[in-house]
């Protein structure tokens, strides 16, 4: 039994991660609401590739890196396998070429700035909340 929690983890340890507030990206209109929402407050959009261990390293540190709420930020998370169709417009409607992982932050219906890979990881995010 305690391989196996060694290997997967336990229940207690799930209960102490930290857990930001993820919004679904999962339909093409949300992509508008967005652009409109980030007048308001910014817009950050992080692509995930489920099937990429690098994806998945990056999306753990900027979980673990950043704490973001929904009063100061909207998140959306785009699973980028399940949803290309959706990912390929992201690129389109605000200009950026498509990486994987990739985060966004819109204010004001533009992207102000964009990474990927390591470099999320050293976005200032405090700077554009």
């Amino acid at each position: 039994m305690g391989l196996f929690k060694s290997i997967f983890g336990s229940n207690e340890q799930q209960k102490d991660a930290k857990i930001l507030p993820w919004i679904s990206l999962n339909e093409i209109h949300q992509l508008d609401a967005i652009m409109e929402a980030s007048k308001v407050k910014p817009q950050f959009i992080f692509k995930h590739s489920t099937r990429c261990g690098i994806s998945k390293m990056v999306l753990n540190q900027f979980v673990k890196a950043y704490s973001l709420n929904a009063q100061n930020a909207d998140l959306y998370y785009l699973d980028l396998l399940n949803y290309r169709e959706i990912s390929n417009e992201v690129g389109y409607k605000f200009q950026v070429m498509h990486q994987s992982p990739q985060l966004l932050i819109i204010k004001n219906g533009v992207v102000v700035t964009h990474a990927s890979h390591g470099d999320i990881n050293d976005v200032e995010v405090s700077s554009f909340i």
